[in-house]
Parts: C-alpha cells; sequence; structure tokens
C-alpha cells in the first residue's frame, strides 16, 4: 500500500520541493480523473431512476444532460484561475483563488459553503456507507427466510467500523497521497453502477416494464398534488448536485504537476469525468426508471430493488462502502489541511503541531507522523462518526446543504472570477448570458432547497428513536 508512502515528504528536498516552495506535485491526467470520478459517481446514481421517475423522460433526461454541460462548462472557468492573476502563483483552495480574484466577504462567503458542505458530506458517506453495510445482512437474510421476514440489523456497529477505518487512512499526509485510494475508488464505483444497470436491463429482458410517462409519477394516482411538486424539486436537485464536486475542484487541481500546465490537465480531466458520470447517470437512471416506473425505489440495491442473485447485492453493496471510504479522504483532506495550515501559522514554534516524526510501519515502510495531526483527525473522524450515529436521517440534511452549497460554488464563483479574468464587459452579450446562468441557477438551487427542507421535516416527522435498526 504505497500511498502511505513518504519518503518524499519525509525528506523533502531540492528535488521535492516544487515552485512554490510546497511539496512537489506529482498528479497526473488519470489521477485527477480517478479524484474526480470518485466524487462525481456516488451511491446516488442508484437513487436516479427515483429522480427521472418524479420528473419524467423528457425533464429527467434533459436536466441530466443539461446540468452536465452546465458544471463542465463552468469547471472549465474554475480551472483557469488556480493561477493568481499578476504572477501566476499557485492558489492551494478554493478560498485562495476567490482571493486572489475577488477578495473581500466573498472569500468567508466561500470557506462557509466549502467546508460547511464538506463536513455535511463526510457525516453523510458514514451513514451511506453503514446503509450500504446494512443492506449486505438484510439480502443475505431475505435470502434464507423470505422476502418478508423481519431481519434486525443495527447500522451502528458499522458506522463504528466505518469510523475506525476512516481513523487509519486519514493519517495519510495530504492530498497529493489519496491517488492510490481514489483509483480503487473509481473502480467500484464503476463496479455497483454496473451492478445496479445490469439487475435493472436483465430485468427488462425478461419482461418487467413498469408504468412510465413522459411527465413521471401521476397526481391522484402515485402522488397527491404537493408531493408531485416538493419531489420534482427534490429531484431535480437530486441531478443538480449529482455533478457538483466544486467542493475539492481546486485541491484536486493542486495535486497536478506544472507540466503540462495545471488548466490545461485539470479541463481534460473534467471532460472525462464528467462525461463518464453522465454517461453511468443516463443509463442507470433510464433503465432503473424503464424497469419499475412510477414505483421507482429510491435506492436500486439498498432500497431492495432486487433480491436475487443475493451474492451479487452483497458485492454490489460491499462495492459501495469501500467507494465510501476513499471518497470520506477526498472530501476530509481539504478540512484537515486547512485546520493544520491555520494551526501551524498560529503557533510556528510548538513542537506539538509542527515537528514530525519518521518511523517504519510494518508492510507500509517509512512514514512522516505528527502528533498534532494524529490527534486532531482522530478527533473530527470520531465527531462525524458520532454526529452519523445521533442524527441518522442526516442524508435529509445533506440535499440541503448541497442546495445552499452547488450555487455559489459550482456556479456563482466560477462565472464571476471568469468575468474578472476576462475582463468581460458590463451589458455585453457574453455578461448577460453568463449573468442569465448565473439567475437559473440560483432559481434550481431554491426550489431544490425548498423540497428538501419538505423532504427532511418528513423524515424527521417518521423517525423514531430504534427505527435504524430495521
Amino acid at each position: 500500500m504505497k500511498g502511505f508512502d513518504t519518503s518524499s515528504a519525509v525528506e523533502s528536498g531540492g528535488k521535492n520541493v516544487h515552485d512554490d516552495g510546497g511539496e512537489k506535485r506529482t498528479g497526473t491526467l488519470m489521477t485527477a480523473s480517478a479524484h474526480i470520478i470518485t466524487t462525481v459517481i456516488g451511491s446516488g446514481v442508484l437513487s436516479l431512476a427515483w429522480a427521472i421517475a418524479q420528473l419524467g423522460w423528457v425533464a429527467g433526461t434533459v436536466l441530466l444532460v443539461s446540468f452536465a454541460v452546465i458544471v463542465n462548462y463552468t469547471s472549465r472557468m474554475l480551472a483557469d484561475c488556480y493561477r493568481s492573476p499578476d504572477a501566476g502563483r499557485r492558489n492551494n483552495t478554493y478560498m485562495d483563488v476567490v482571493r486572489a480574484y475577488l477578495g473581500g466577504r466573498k472569500v468567508q462567503l466561500c470557506g462557509l459553503a466549502q467546508y460547511g458542505s464538506l463536513v455535511g458530506t463526510s457525516i453523510g458517506y458514514t451513514i451511506t456507507a453503514s446503509i450500504s453495510l446494512v443492506a449486505i445482512g438484510k439480502a443475505n437474510c431475505f435470502h434464507d427466510k423470505g422476502h418478508g421476514a423481519k431481519c434486525l440489523v443495527s447500522n451502528y456497529p458499522l458506522m463504528a467500523a466505518f469510523g475506525i477505518v476512516q481513523i487509519v487512512l486519514s493519517q495519510i499526509p495530504n492530498f497529493h497521497k489519496l491517488s492510490f485510494l481514489s483509483i480503487i475508488a473509481t473502480l467500484m464505483s464503476f463496479s455497483y453502477a454496473s451492478i445496479g444497470t445490469g439487475l435493472a436491463l436483465a430485468a427488462l429482458a425478461s419482461g418487467k416494464v413498469g408504468k412510465t410517462e413522459l411527465t413521471g409519477t401521476v397526481v391522484g394516482v402515485d402522488v397527491t398534488e404537493s408531493d408531485k411538486l416538493w419531489k420534482s424539486f427534490q429531484a431535480a436537485g437530486n441531478i443538480a448536485f449529482s455533478y457538483a464536486y466544486s467542493i475539492v475542484f481546486v485541491e484536486i487541481q493542486d495535486t497536478l504537476s506544472s507540466s503540462p500546465p495545471e488548466n490545461i490537465v485539470m479541463k481534460k480531466a473534467n471532460l472525462a469525468g464528467v462525461s463518464i458520470a453522465t454517461a453511468f447517470y443516463i443509463l442507470c437512471g433510464c433503465i432503473g426508471y424503464a424497469t419499475f416506473g412510477n414505483q421507482a425505489p429510491g435506492d436500486l440495491l439498498t432500497d431492495f430493488g432486487f433480491y436475487e442473485p443475493y451474492w451479487l447485492i452483497d458485492f454490489a453493496n460491499a462495492c459501495i462502502a469501500v467507494h465510501l471510504i476513499g471518497a470520506y479522504q477526498v472530501v476530509a483532506q481539504p478540512i484537515f489541511q486547512f485546520v493544520e495550515k491555520k494551526c501551524n501559522k498560529a503557533w510556528p514554534e510548538s513542537n506539538f503541531i509542527t515537528k514530525e516524526h519518521s518511523m517504519t510501519i510494518p508492510l507500509l515502510g517509512k512514514c512522516r507522523v505528527n502528533l498534532f495531526r494524529l490527534v486532531w483527525r482522530t478527533t473530527y473522524v470520531i465527531f462525524s462518526t458520532v454526529v452519523a450515529m445521533i442524527f441518522p436521517f442526516f442524508n435529509a440534511v445533506l440535499g440541503l446543504i448541497g442546495a445552499v452549497a452547488f450555487w455559489p460554488l459550482t456556479v456563482y464563483f466560477p462565472v464571476e472570477m471568469h468575468i474578472s479574468q476576462k475582463k468581460v464587459k458590463k451589458y455585453t452579450m457574453r455578461w448577460i448570458g453568463l449573468k442569465l446562468l448565473v439567475l437559473v441557477c440560483l432559481i434550481v438551487s431554491l426550489l431544490a432547497a425548498l423540497g428538501s427542507i419538505v423532504g427532511l421535516i418528513s423524515s424527521v416527522k417518521a423517525y423514531k428513536p430504534f427505527h435504524n435498526l430495521d
């Protein structure tokens, strides 16, 4: 497991220092694409059949393609802003990029949106991983006792186990060392998305065809009028946020070598990641909807859209859990490094915070150990795990966080920085077009936020103290 290989970091001499004085970047098109796919193709791909069921064939597929185009477009703008406008200096974080081009209170707004979303996502990943592991136990139980059996599986020990794994992996020093984990996570995301799509396709081939509509669920038959409205908003938000990886975009770009230029490589990685994600989204979402129709489950695997073959369901859910192990690290590393950078700057003389200890660990080789990093990162993982245990309906909260963070990070800041960088003049056709894009995406985010709030209220009302053990 060479991801812990830290020899280059321990001995940071001339060849291992980059042009900005930081650790030498070795990221490539492949590693950047892996990071992007790990973040973009989450287990949410399995819920897109539900989203299309709420919106229908027309609106569902149009939104899938439209947001792919929008996210690719704004991400290209963001990639061009990685270097500062003055001397071409690297900006290591999203906040640094906003500070270089916009400044003022917008930097704090960016930090609040980005880090709030990162914390929420890491908690959500803990819950989702446990749900997938619970589904493995349930699949085996249903196979042995029948689909109507009451199978009780506690998810609390599984959350704790996930947390223990994250405590170990969180000692990976920085984002630059995560490539091996992201590549594994990418393979896992391909696996479970392919299995979900394959099972739906097999069901279609066997003659199982759900009742579908051009406009999705039917008012008065499948849903009430108000449910149709709110669930449509929520579904549109789910599709928009399924492409949103801006919370780690700059941090991924910061891993790239400077030759060829980072913005060129990042644009290629972005196009590859979004294109692959869109292909999986359309396949999984549309085939899933065709199979289950307007009664499509919230998740094709964990909500048991399929029961057999149970061993394949088990494998797919195991792939989800492994993928989320890597994805957790991708969203947690920016939080770790933000706090560590602040503390290093505030207390540069503290050996506890700044001193690195070199030690050899069996199978892992020579590693850096920093006591502050060990204590702080372990504390954070424990915090995210405990919150996940206390609020098992937090995934509904995550939808709201996604709605709030999507607009500023994916659309507003990239467009505003592009206008500043390219000196786009006010009231020109290009300026008007960019502002209209910002406005449309703001409306989508607000509507999705309303839908998420309604869904959150329903989740809280339906929650029972031990409901999550079922």
